[in-house]
């Protein structure tokens, strides 16, 4: 039995030194010391032994299993060594090379024309303000001077979630209810710059989403006169200071007189051509002096106060400014559109 048990640990020393990888030393573990391996047989087998030789066997094969799980423990740490080295060598990461470059995004376009425009009327004592995007009929229609059946709703075909709640259809609402929160008791010089909503089939020039930006003076002797004043300076710090602007008679319920504005054309400078079809002018946004019913209905009294409103949409300002020929380029997330106006 002793000699069997110095046979095995000779045979077993032999193979654990042989051993390439670690899974080599996992198979000569459970060989030699697992639950089925000789040396648990030889112990099992000890009952067999008489008295004197079973204290021998017994620390003998302790022995034996102790120096081979030594010599099993050793050759692990050794080729687990080996394998590291040779992991951190095939990860090895050359600092010297030069990094990938990093792509910097900027602002969409849109964004970047909402906040020129903004810094704009800032610039000329106006406030921004905001409002929600879900909205009532009061403020969004009738506040407005169109009380329901009013035809000109129809020009404006609505998201309706409710019967009196909508998306709304104009950012006109957050002039309303910044002169409903004002009471009537002092002036107000606003822009509200927003999102809004309609129904329309989306093609080059429409969208059933879309931005616009309104403005709003209300004071003591506000002339239409102050009204061109203000979008003529827009024109020019918008355009360039070569840009004319001429005011044409039109219909808006919440403004009376009502007009539109049209810039001379860039491209032909006023002479005519295709995009200004022949006309020499570019219908670029609307206004009017502000209706005395919807003063009377925010609670100003129209014999003291009167005012201004305009509105005007970014998407048409930054086609007409960059030469953009299809609203859909700013809301698809073409890089290759998008990034030609990341400003550095």
């Amino acid at each position: 039995m002793k000699e069997k048990l110095q046979e095995l640990e000779k045979e077993a020393l032999l193979k654990v030194n042989e051993a390439k990888e670690l899974k080599d030393l996992q198979e000569v573990r459970v060989a030699y010391l697992g639950k089925k391996g000789p040396i648990t047989e030889v112990l099992r087998g000890m009952g067999k032994l008489s008295k004197e030789e079973r204290p021998v066997i017994g620390e003998l094969a302790n022995k034996v299993r102790e120096n081979i799980a030594n010599e099993l423990d050793g050759k692990k740490s050794t080729l687990e060594a080996i394998e590291l080295e040779k992991q951190l060598e095939n990860e090895t990461i050359d600092v010297t090379l030069p990094g990938r470059p990093v792509q910097i995004g900027g602002p969409h376009l849109l964004t970047s024309i909402v906040g020129e425009i903004e810094d704009l009327f800032i610039g000329m004592g106006f406030e921004v303000r905001e409002g929600p995007e879900v909205e009532t009929d009061y403020y969004n229609f009738e506040a407005l001077n169109l009380p329901k059946g009013h035809p000109a709703r129809d020009m404006q075909d609505s998201f309706y979630i409710t019967e009196d709640i909508l998306l709304r259809t104009h950012t006109s609402p957050v002039q309303a209810r910044t002169m409903g929160e004002y009471n009537g008791e002092k002036p107000v010089k606003m822009i509200c710059p927003g999102k809004v909503y309609r129904r329309d089939t989306d093609d080059a020039t429409h969208s059933h989403q879309f931005t616009q930006i309104e403005g709003l003076y209300v004071d003591k002797d506000v002339r239409m006169s102050d009204l061109k004043g203000v979008l003529n300076r827009f024109a020019k710090e918008m355009f360039g200071e070569d840009r004319e602007i001429r005011l044409r008679p039109s219909f808006f319920p919440f403004t009376e007189p009502s007009v539109e504005m049209d810039i001379s054309c860039k491209v032909c400078n006023g002479k005519g051509c295709s995009v200004c079809k022949k006309t020499g002018w570019i219908e670029i946004l609307g206004g009017g002096m502000v209706h005395p019913r919807v003063l009377e209905m925010a609670g100003y009294d129209p014999d003291v106060y009167n005012g201004f409103a305009f509105g005007m949409g970014p998407e048409r300002i930054a086609m007409l400014k960059y030469g953009v020929d299809d609203i859909r380029h700013f809301y698809i997330n073409d890089n290759r559109f998008l990034k030609q106006y990341h400003k550095a």
